[in-house]
């Protein structure tokens, strides 16, 4: 797709009009509703829609059917990392209504970020065609690495700093406490970090990580920088009013790594493919049409099936819970009587009372002319 540098200035300043309206609704901080997340993430659903529409209608099916696979690969990864956001959150302690802010800021960090990433892999794919082969068995790798953590008995639950951020903190110091949403304040005589600042750094700086995947991910669906970029755009930034709208259900979606497994790995064979075919090799190509129907019915069944495995799991859960403790059972008569039996011998034989076994049958000792007797 011919993409004009006036159409890439009338994009970004569209989008940073986007986003400034974002920031302008969400700048007094304050809890987010479900109600007001989800209307955010249909605002921006539709936005990408109708973007979309606008390339159909002026560039063809063949740039349409690009965005929508990559905004929608990029979206369900995106619904991955929000777990990693999950953590850090929690790990910062950052109270409920400064969380919109930091994570629009931490957004636009990645974004600023990923925009750099993908002029670099337009530039790198454009001299050497090879680096398909690179992306293709990256993805390969990553698919499997998904795979393996999915089947782990246990998941690693904890987030670590990474080492540009303990190099921050080191450097400027960081405040003991929160200051509402000032990044920095004057403590003893010196300028320090507070931890809304760190955390946001820490969001910002933890999707390098992600795009590591993701930006490969969408190469191998388009090589047009123009819809890479806008593709990106629209899946990170309705990811703050996703955070809020789906952050309790994230647990459920237990299948989800299965599914973005199968995901990576399917554009990873594409882009192997792809590479083969530019190297001369005659070999078939998945087109767009299939690449976006496998994405999406990948997605449907692992949703379909993550909640069916959570509702299992949660009967089994409230049927254990139900269940009354069992009684201890009742003594004997028998047991009883040869109990007193036993502890009457006992006293007659001057034994402590506590010579008894559990069973309360306990003898006492005879000697040894009453043996052989």
């Amino acid at each position: 797709m011919d993409v004009s540098l006036t159409l890439w200035v009338l994009t970004i300043v569209g989008l940073c009009v986007l986003i400034g309206a974002d920031f302008f609704i969400g700048r007094k901080p304050h809890d987010v509703s479900i109600k007001e997340a989800g209307i955010w993430t249909v605002v921006w659903i539709v936005l990408a829609g109708l973007f979309g529409l606008g390339l159909l209608i002026w560039g063809g099916g063949q740039p349409a059917g690009e965005f929508f696979a990559g905004f929608i690969t990029e979206k369900s990864l995106s619904v991955d990392n929000l777990f990693v956001f999950v953590l850090i959150m929690g790990k910062f302690a950052v109270p409920s209504q400064y969380q919109q802010r930091v994570l629009l800021v931490g957004v636009l960090i990645a974004l600023v970020l990923r925009a750099i990433f993908i002029a670099a892999g337009a530039t790198i794919i454009a001299s050497f065609s090879w680096v398909f082969y690179i992306f293709g068995a990256f993805l390969i790798y990553t698919a499997w690495k998904l795979i393996q953590e999915a089947r782990a008995e246990e998941e690693d639950e904890d987030w670590e700093e990474n080492k540009l951020l303990k190099a921050a903190e080191k450097r400027f110091g960081v405040a003991d406490r929160y200051h509402g949403t000032k990044l920095w304040i004057e403590q003893n005589g010196k300028k320090v970090m507070t931890p809304m600042l760190v955390v946001m750094l820490a969001i910002g700086s933890t999707d390098v990580l992600f795009a590591l995947d993701s930006i490969p991910a969408i190469f191998g669906l388009t090589q047009d920088p123009y819809i890479v970029f806008t593709a990106n755009a629209f899946a990170l930034m309705g990811l703050r009013q996703l955070y809020f709208l789906i952050g309790g259900l994230l647990k459920k979606l237990v299948h989800l790594s299965y599914g973005l497994s199968v995901i990576l790995g399917f554009i990873g064979v594409k882009l192997v493919l792809h590479a083969l075919h530019e190297s001369g090799v005659h070999v078939p190509e998945i087109s767009i049409p299939v690449s976006l129907g496998v994405i999406c019915a990948v997605l449907v069944i692992t949703t379909i099936t993550s909640l069916i495995a959570s509702k299992k799991q949660e009967a089994r859960e409230a049927q254990d819970a139900e269940q009354p403790e069992q009684p201890e059972q009742p003594e004997q008569p028998e047991q009883r009587e040869q109990a007193l039996g036993a502890e009457k011998a006992a006293d007659s034989a001057g034994l402590p009372s506590d010579a008894l076994t559990k069973s309360g049958s306990a003898q006492p000792e005879r000697s040894k002319d009453d043996i052989e007797a």
